[in-house]
C-alpha cells in the first residue's frame, strides 16, 4: 500500500458526503457543525413551528392556570418552557404563571427542560434518566394522580397516550399547546430534499424531532413516495437522529438509526463523524488505496470531487471489483437513462481525469471497463 506524502491535506472527516437536514429550529448550527467537518448540507425543513404568542389555545389555557393552580406541571422541552413564560410576560401574567407552576410539583422530562425551569427562578422535583414521557408517566402513575390538577406542556403535537391514561386514572389534565409543528409553508426544499435522496445524492438524512420523521413521511405519503424513501433509508442512506424519542417514528416502520449516547446536536455530529468515514468503502487498486464516500474518493488520502455520473460508474466497477463489467452494464448504472453507450465512454473519462490516474480504471477492449484490483487486501473496513 502506497503511504500518502507527509504534506498532504488531511481531509476533514465528513468530506466528500452529503448530508441532508430535516429540521426547522437550529437547522443553521446543525449546518455550520456539519460544515465545518467537510459536509455538503442539504436543507429540507419537514416543519415549521407556530410562534407561541400567536397561539390563542396557550393564552386560554395559561389564564386557567393561573386561576385555578396546577398540582403537577409536566415540563417536555426547554425551549418550549422557556417560550410559555416568555408569551405570558407578554400578556401581563408572567409573574403570575410563574406563582402558580410553583406552587405545586414540576417534572422535567430532560436536562433541558429542568434548566429551563430553574432559569424561571423555579425548582423541578425529579426528571427521568430516559429523557422520554413514558418513564415521566409512569413515575405519576406510581405516585398517584387521583384528584389531581396536572398541567402538560405539550412538544409540538398532542400526547394522547400521557393526557388519556392519566385522565383514566383520575386526574385533571390541562393540556398546555406551548408551541405547534405545521407542515412548512413552502414544501419546495422538503420536496427537492426527498428528490436527492432517491436519486442517490443524500448519504445522510438527519432529525432532531420526531415530528420532523413524522412529518417528512406524511409528505412522502401524499407524493407517494414514502415506500421508496423507507427502501433508501434501510438501505444505502443512513438515518441519524439526535435520541430514541426522535428515532421512534423511523423504527416503528424498520428503519435502522444511528445515534449518539447523549441526546445533543453536537454529540449527534460527533457520532457521525466517528462512525461515516469508517462505512466508507476502501480498495486496493493499482498500488493506490480508493476509498468510496459519498460524492467524492479519497485516492491514498487525497480527496478528489467526482461528477455524478463518474460515481455511479465507480460504484458499479466496485461492486464486481478486478472483474469487467460490460458497457451495457455501465450505461444502466449512468443516470438519465441515455441509450446511447458513448455515454458511458464520456463518464469513463471525465472519472479518470477526477481520480487523476487514468491507470486505476483499465479498458478491455471490445468488453467493458474493470478496476485494476491489487490481488493482497488492504487493512480497513470493506463495506
Amino acid at each position: 500500500m502506497t503511504t500518502p506524502p507527509a504534506s498532504a491535506a488531511v481531509v476533514p472527516p465528513l468530506a466528500g458526503f452529503t448530508v441532508g437536514i430535516t429540521a426547522a429550529r437550529r437547522a443553521g448550527e446543525l449546518a455550520t457543525m456539519l460544515e465545518r467537518r467537510g459536509a455538503v448540507v442539504q436543507q429540507g425543513p419537514a416543519l415549521r413551528i407556530v410562534p407561541v404568542a400567536d397561539d390563542t389555545e396557550l393564552a386560554d389555557a395559561t389564564r386557567a392556570l393561573v386561576a385555578r393552580p396546577p398540582d403537577v406541571t409536566v415540563a417536555t422541552t426547554g425551549h418550549g418552557f422557556r417560550g410559555w413564560v416568555e408569551a405570558a410576560d407578554g400578556w401581563g401574567i408572567g409573574e403570575d404563571l410563574l406563582a402558580a407552576l410553583g406552587a405545586g410539583k414540576l417534572l422535567a422530562r430532560g436536562p433541558k427542560a429542568r434548566g429551563a425551569i430553574r432559569a424561571s427562578g423555579l425548582v423541578d422535583a425529579w426528571s427521568p434518566e430516559s429523557e422520554s414521557s413514558a418513564e415521566v408517566l409512569d413515575h405519576l402513575l406510581e405516585m398517584g394522580v387521583d384528584g389531581l390538577r396536572i398541567a402538560v406542556q405539550l412538544h409540538g403535537e398532542p400526547l394522547p397516550d400521557v393526557v388519556d391514561a392519566l385522565r383514566m386514572a383520575g386526574a385533571e389534565v390541562v393540556e398546555v399547546p406551548v408551541y405547534r409543528w405545521l407542515p412548512p409553508a413552502d414544501l419546495g426544499p422538503l420536496d427537492r430534499l426527498v428528490d436527492a435522496t432517491l436519486g442517490g445524492g443524500i448519504d445522510v438524512l438527519t432529525f432532531t424531532s420526531a415530528p420532523a420523521a413524522a412529518s417528512l413521511l406524511a409528505r412522502c405519503a401524499q407524493r407517494g413516495m414514502r415506500e421508496l424513501l423507507l427502501e433508501a433509508l434501510r438501505g444505502p442512506v443512513l438515518a441519524l437522529c439526535v435520541g430514541p424519542v426522535t428515532a421512534a417514528p423511523l423504527e416503528d416502520v424498520g428503519v435502522p438509526t444511528l445515534q449518539p449516547q447523549r441526546s445533543r446536536l453536537g454529540a449527534m455530529v460527533r457520532q457521525l463523524e466517528a462512525e461515516l468515514p469508517a462505512r466508507a468503502r476502501r480498495l486496493p487498486v493499482a498500488g493506490r488505496v480508493l476509498e468510496l464516500r459519498g460524492h467524492a474518493v479519497l485516492v491514498d488520502g487525497e480527496l478528489r470531487t467526482v461528477p455524478p455520473a463518474g460515481m455511479a460508474l465507480l460504484r458499479a466497477l466496485a461492486r464486481r471489483p478486478g472483474r469487467v463489467v460490460p458497457r451495457a452494464d455501465l450505461l444502466g448504472a449512468l443516470p438519465g437513462g441515455s441509450g446511447d453507450e458513448h455515454a458511458v465512454e464520456t463518464a469513463m473519462a471525465r472519472l479518470r481525469g477526477a481520480l487523476g490516474r487514468s491507470e486505476l480504471v483499465q479498458t478491455v477492449v471490445k468488453r467493458g471497463y474493470r478496476l485494476a484490483l491489487d490481488p493482497e487486501p488492504v487493512s480497513g473496513k470493506c463495506v
